[in-house]
């Protein structure tokens, strides 16, 4: 019922998120306020960055090299990074990545930013941490902004991040973690990844606003 519901309203309200994320926007958490550019996966409308974050209180990431892969406004790399870890950012989207560079100086909180599509342009070994809020509708982007919900429709997104870590990963202490909502095809995600020789290991969940979200621990 609560999937059909959302379909009938889809539109309303992916016309009310276009006029939002189309101009300039602050966002504020735990004491953080970030400015979201446009075309930029925010924050304040989506679950899944909060989650996350809410996640991330009960470890100690004093110390630790942390990266959130495909960050987005970079929320959860401000907070990790104010926490004391030692944070990468990556994104693909232009206006992401000036985003983060540009919140990087106005708070003044360090972060390494690093245009890259998943793992192209860094490595899995060079983190104890790596958070992941991935796109997961079965539908091809066709801009950078699209590329924040739409996988491709054969998951294309889901088959080369686990091709990458099945060739790449051999830090196998690091703690990889991903988010995945009730939404999604959880059974076929799962599936792309066992075929890769990974399996995504049920962590925790969370419902808010009538919604399951899951976070999985990613390990070979």
């Amino acid at each position: 019922m609560r999937k059909l519901i959302k379909k009938i309203a889809f539109p309303l309200l992916n016309k009310w998120y276009q006029a939002k994320t189309k101009k300039t926007s602050n966002y504020s958490k735990e004491g953080i306020e970030i400015t979201i550019y446009p075309g930029v996966f925010h924050p304040g409308v989506f679950l899944s960055t909060n989650i996350f974050i809410d996640f991330l209180k009960n470890t100690n990431l004093s110390g630790l090299s942390f990266l959130e892969l495909g960050a987005g406004s970079g929320m959860i790399s401000f907070y990790a990074a104010n926490q004391g870890a030692i944070v990468t950012a990556t994104d693909i989207n232009t206006n992401a990545i000036e985003g983060l560079r540009f919140n990087s100086k106005a708070t003044q909180i360090p972060i390494q930013v690093v245009k890259s599509n998943l793992f192209e342009n860094v490595s899995p070994n060079d983190f104890d941490w790596i958070i992941i809020n991935p796109p997961y509708y079965p539908k091809n982007a066709l801009n950078e902004k699209d590329q924040a919900f739409y996988c491709g429709e054969d998951f294309d997104y889901f088959k080369k991040l686990f091709q990458q870590l099945k060739q790449s990963w051999e830090r196998e202490t690091a703690q990889i973690m991903m988010i995945l909502s009730e939404d999604c095809d959880i059974e076929r995600i799962s599936m792309i990844a066992n075929n890769h020789g990974i399996i995504l290991e049920q962590d925790s969940e969370v419902t808010k606003r009538g919604e399951l979200n899951v976070i999985y621990r990613i390990r070979k």
